[in-house]
């Protein structure tokens, strides 16, 4: 039941930001005091469960992975659970550190340029990555 919770909200996550990410020039006009439109407060934090729930599945299905394998050759599902675990990470920690930024106006190391380049980035991968982990979850069996 938890593996379908899970993959049901990470999919649902995935489908929010995605529409938004492509929406979002249609309907906001960025000012200086406005660069964003204000429904990314709302998702900044569903983001950010999405991104625990995704890393600790991820990790679960390296884990078995990799315990199964042994020394035996790269699998496909050595592949896939290495590219769901180590991407999540990846984009969360830039997530979380553009998130952070956000936060903190006193940090001006980097430009407003830069912090706009790493939103879209990040916007794009995050929900393929949770697109395929929730797909994973509910292909799961939840006592496995």
């Amino acid at each position: 039941m938890m593996n379908r919770i899970g993959g049901i909200y990470l999919i649902a996550v995935a489908v929010a930001v995605a529409v938004h990410t492509v929406l979002e020039p249609l309907y906001h006009v960025s000012a200086a005091g406005q660069p964003y439109s204000p429904l990314w407060s709302i998702l900044n934090p569903l983001m950010t469960v999405a991104i625990v729930i995704g890393v600790a599945a991820a990790w679960r299905c390296k884990r078995a992975v990799d315990q199964e394998g042994g020394d035996a050759p790269v699998s496909r599902a050595f592949l896939i659970a290495n590219t769901l675990f180590f991407g999540l990470l990846f984009f969360g920690i830039m997530y979380v550190w553009n998130w952070f930024n956000l936060m903190s106006p006193g940090f001006t190391a980097i430009s407003e340029g830069t912090v706009s380049l790493v939103w879209i980035i990040v916007d794009a991968a995050l929900p393929l990555l949770w697109g395929a982990t929730g797909v994973a979850l509910l292909r799961t069996k939840d006592s496995e």
